[in-house]
């Protein structure tokens, strides 16, 4: 579904960095990839790593 906006866990707002977790994502392993935008908790960690999009896979049904 769509990334959410804070941490479950700790609350903190990440989800401003979502987009440039993605464009890291391109060149750089995960691990590398957080480190360059700057997650440093494990919990905010297990956000983008956990997170499936699964947008494109809704996007084919239509709303009733």
């Amino acid at each position: 579904m769509e990334f959410p906006v804070r941490c479950f866990t700790c609350g903190a707002v990440i989800g401003h960095l979502y987009e440039d977790y993605k464009k890291a994502l391109e060149t750089k392993p995960p691990g590398e990839a957080l480190d360059q935008i700057g997650i440093e908790r494990y919990c905010c960690r297990r956000m983008f790593v956990g997170h499936v999009d699964g947008m494109d896979m809704l996007k084919k049904y239509k709303r009733l």
